[in-house]
């Protein structure tokens, strides 16, 4: 059961066509991990579920072939992120999600450090510009000095459908990093669980009570003294890369909070170039890519 359309703009609406009869509405919807909360917003803040165009609660009864409309309620706009005019170059985008391409030293929401000039903040000029009711949702999160491909979802439901494929190990997302050192495997995993520094609010470490983390990586190049590297994190903790690279004895290069050096670059050379997925609603694969950015391009070279 596919959906039928997925309508760009305000409101959103999904349609599916009911493949067996005999199944309540609930259980029909519930399959297609619209949770009860969705259901109470749909009920109560202005959306509407209907079977062959007549409105309907979830107690009725699908026959084979029934066409299912939900129309979700327009969001309220992310509390405490102002729209602004930033330049977000769009890799991908259509009515459900959006990716763009992040440069370092931009955040990726705000913070007391930096209010102003967030991607989020971006992210919702994009949408006034069409129009778009929506809040901010974060799907791939990216550190403020990491520079590479962030995706995001234009509603609540698509942001859980893709929070799920996470979960599942459906988002494959692949780094390139200049690591200090020489490497003595072509590559390998680290897996050790990371949790915060006792004496920091920022710091991360390895630690035997922290979160169970694990990342792959391959060597591109060894250079004389640091590597290209591509990076796979098979888990998303804060600062997962940083951490594990540091504990191999690799600390990334301008990575000065793990140990790396500042003599090449001033920011942790980690850039995010490859995002791939199959779309949460249309099935359709989906692979984004972009290049490295000048910085660590001037280091290779």
């Amino acid at each position: 059961m596919i959906p039928l359309s997925a309508v760009k703009g305000t409101p959103f609406e999904l349609n599916w066509i009911a493949d067996e009869g005999g199944m309540l509405l609930r259980t029909f919807l519930a399959q297609k991990a619209i949770s009860k909360r969705a259901l109470t917003d749909i009920k109560f803040a202005g959306g509407l579920i209907q079977v062959n165009g007549r409105e309907v609660n979830v107690r009725h009864v699908l026959a084979a072939g029934d066409k299912v409309r939900v129309v979700f309620p327009p969001e309220v706009p992310s509390d405490g992120i102002e729209a602004e005019p930033i330049d977000l170059p769009i890799l991908f985008e259509d009515s459900l999600l959006i990716a763009v391409a992040k440069p370092a030293g931009m955040n990726t929401i705000p913070s007391r450090e930096h209010p102003s000039g967030s991607l989020a903040s971006g992210l919702l000029w994009v949408y006034k510009e069409q129009g778009l009711q929506a809040t901010v949702h974060i799907v791939t999160r990216l550190d403020r000095d990491t520079s590479g491909i962030v995706l995001a979802a234009k509603n609540r439901y698509v942001h859980h459908l893709m929070s799920e494929m996470q979960k599942q190990k459906k988002v494959f997302r692949q780094y390139e990093a200049l690591a200090e050192g020489t490497f003595t495997e072509v590559s390998g995993f680290v897996e050790a669980p990371i949790g915060r520094r006792d004496d920091s609010i920022i710091e991360r470490m390895v630690r035997e009570d922290g979160q169970y983390a694990r990342t792959g990586y391959r060597l591109i190049h060894q250079y004389t003294e640091f590597a290209h590297v591509a990076v796979k994190p098979e888990t998303g903790r804060t600062h997962q890369i940083r951490v594990h690279l540091a504990h191999l004895g690799h600390p990334l290069a301008g990575d000065d909070l793990y140990g790396g050096s500042r003599n090449r670059i001033k920011r942790q050379a980690l850039h995010c170039g490859l995002l791939s997925f199959r779309h949460p609603v249309t099935e359709m694969p989906i692979r984004l890519t972009m290049p490295m950015p000048m910085d660590m391009r001037n280091i290779l070279s």
